[in-house]
């Protein structure tokens, strides 16, 4: 009886708290409710719980099923139809660019963190050295002084926009992509910080990170509690709710509202970084992860929405203190969370509380995200070459300070300009073209049915009709038409007023489709690799999946088929990598006797026993 080792999670809690603390990133907080604002309030909830229930979840059901069943992370997974095994590798390179940009993010935050423990909080006045002579304080400014047609989020001026873009980034000091500068040193500091805490979270596996996010999955609720309750306590806190409660159903004829739905339940759940997949694989093999997928991508959403509460209740305080609309305010990104949320904060009694309180949310926030994102690159690269999962320990530092080294260009005085490129193009298009194959391969390929018998010998059950209608059909759909909308209003690269060269466009192509192309160059290898005529080549290439649809069957109707022991079947059997040795064994004692003695049992792929049968 030989048993393969895959590491499982302590408890099942540690699955749940890693899955939500990956999907629960800053985007819940800093874009669903300016988006839910801006595209009819209550009405976006139409097409972004349609387009959550006909194809995020079933994509996160999708992935957490593929992880839990294989075992394996998101390159080696394919084994279920290696053609596709690109994928995996996109999926793995996107998730290590993503890296490369979002720990600068979380960077920030515990900038600001840091300073924000102080009597006084740096953002408050105009007299920092930092400060232009523009700098204007924010009591004076109105409605009247900022003028029409100028938004209050736009006005740069104040405390702290400077204390961000000349403060924080350096900004002023660069005059564009071109001229980025030296790596700011109390950036670099921080970042620091944050590839140790990602370094020391990961270095013993799921054991390690599944006590972190108990502290990280956990708290941004906590605070988003105690924010929503000192927020609604706030004046002008309602009419901020109200706005972002409105009802305008005519915003629904509008095309880009439901492009915004569709990308935002993409994006907030997480589907196609391989996350979902290595998380799942550490599973039990008869977890339920159906209802795990149900409950954390609901969870998530309602994450979201709730969010939006907290965040508006201060905009109609912002609107209220200035005296301009809530649209003058409203704002989404960088720009909500590290400009208008710390100057309202600066007005409130306790300012530093409120601000230490705050900035612990948004470092919580991404740190579990980014935990996520590089588990998915080591678990995919650990499962794919053996030497990397003997000295995990010493990959993951490797990786870690690989990530670290390529985010310094993020903390240079032109930083931010690098940072909007990598967010543009290294996760962008790219991503949308993985998961697209990737449901195609599922679906398609290696097949719903066959999928679903999968499942069904995970749980004991198989997935309804309408779970198998939405993978084949459904889900390929909604990808390919968030892709075509994403291409078509795709606009050209800019932050704020600066807009990027068209050389800094061709490089961020580049990035894409690095990533990109390992789909078709994986799947041209495994075919010129696979000998025999065009034809056989194609159908090998193809269809090398059913050889694995019933692994009880696989020497009997692969390598034993007919009674063809020529030595074209001995070298399938021992170029088979995606069983273990012993099975390479039974094969070649099955070639050379004439006598299958290979035998799984129907439970579970994980445990492999010998028998003689003749």
């Amino acid at each position: 009886r030989v048993v393969r080792t895959h590491e499982i999670w302590g408890k099942k809690l540690d699955f749940l708290l890693s899955v939500i603390g990956f999907a629960v990133d800053l985007a819940n907080v800093w874009r669903f409710p300016y988006l839910c604002y801006k595209n009819g309030g209550g009405a976006f909830l139409i097409p972004y719980i349609l387009f959550l229930v006909i194809a995020g979840m079933p994509l996160f059901y999708m992935e957490l099923a593929l992880g839990q069943y294989n075992r394996e992370g998101a390159a080696t997974v394919w084994k279920i139809c290696p053609v596709f095994k690109g994928v995996g590798y996109t999926v793995i390179l996107i998730a290590l660019y993503v890296g490369f940009y979002y720990n600068v993010i979380i960077a920030w935050s515990l900038h600001y963190l840091f300073s924000s423990m102080t009597s006084e909080l740096p953002w408050l006045r105009c007299d920092n050295a930092w400060n232009s002579q523009n700098c204007t304080d924010p009591k004076t400014i109105n409605g009247s002084i900022i003028g029409n047609g100028t938004s209050y989020a736009k006005y740069k001026i104040t405390p702290a926009a400077e204390y961000y873009e000349r403060g924080v980034l350096h900004l002023h000091e660069s005059k564009g992509i071109q001229d980025l500068g030296l790596p700011r040193w109390e950036l670099t500091l921080c970042l620091v910080v944050v590839v140790f805490i990602l370094y020391f979270s990961l270095w013993k596996g799921v054991k390690s990170s599944g006590k972190v996010v108990y502290i990280t999955a956990t708290m941004p609720y906590v605070v988003l509690f105690v924010l929503l309750i000192r927020g609604v306590t706030l004046p002008g806190a309602m009419n901020g709710i109200r706005a972002y409660l409105h009802i305008d159903l005519k915003r629904l004829n509008n095309l880009e509202v439901w492009i915004d739905a569709a990308t935002q339940i993409f994006y907030s759940l997480g589907a196609g970084f391989g996350v979902l997949i290595a998380f799942a694989s550490y599973n039990k093999f008869d977890n339920n992860c159906y209802r795990d997928a149900l409950l954390t991508s609901t969870v998530n959403c309602i994450t979201s929405f709730l969010s939006g509460f907290a965040i508006f209740s201060v905009l109609g305080y912002m609107a209220f203190k200035h005296g301009v609309n809530i649209e003058d305010v409203a704002t989404e990104g960088a720009g909500l969370v590290f400009i208008i949320y710390p100057e309202a904060i600066s007005t409130l009694p306790g300012s530093t509380f409120w601000a230490i309180v705050f900035f612990i949310m948004l470092l919580t926030l991404g740190i579990d995200s980014a935990m996520g994102g590089m588990e998915a690159v080591l678990t995919g690269l650990t499962d794919d070459f053996k030497i990397l999962k003997r000295n995990r320990k010493l990959f993951t530092f490797a990786t870690a300070f690989g990530t670290f080294l390529f985010a310094l260009l993020c903390t240079t005085n032109g930083g931010i300009y690098v940072l909007t490129l990598l967010d543009k193009y290294a996760a962008g298009t790219s991503i949308l073209f993985a998961v697209l194959i990737e449901a195609i391969g599922v679906s398609w390929f290696y097949g719903v049915d066959r999928f679903s018998e999968d499942v069904e010998r995970m749980m004991g059950f198989k997935p309804g009709l309408y779970w198998r209608l939405c993978w084949k059909f459904v889900s390929p759909a909604f990808l390919l038409f968030v892709v075509i909308a994403s291409t078509l209003t795709s606009s050209g690269l800019n932050y704020d007023d600066y807009t990027f060269p068209d050389w800094s466009n061709v490089i961020g192509w580049g990035v894409a489709m690095s990533s990109m192309l390992f789909v078709p160059i994986y799947a041209m290898y495994k075919f010129f690799s696979v000998p025999g005529t065009l034809r056989e080549v194609s159908i090998k290439t193809a269809f090398e999946h059913l050889k694995h649809k019933n692994t009880r069957n696989l020497l009997s109707k692969s390598c034993l088929a007919e009674g063809e022991y020529s030595s074209q079947v001995l070298r399938t059997c021992l170029s088979e990598k995606v069983i273990s040795p012993i099975t390479s064994l039974s094969c070649i004692l099955s070639v050379i006797t004439g006598v299958n003695v290979f035998r799984i049992p129907d439970k579970s792929p994980n445990t492999i026993s010998i028998t003689i049968m003749r």
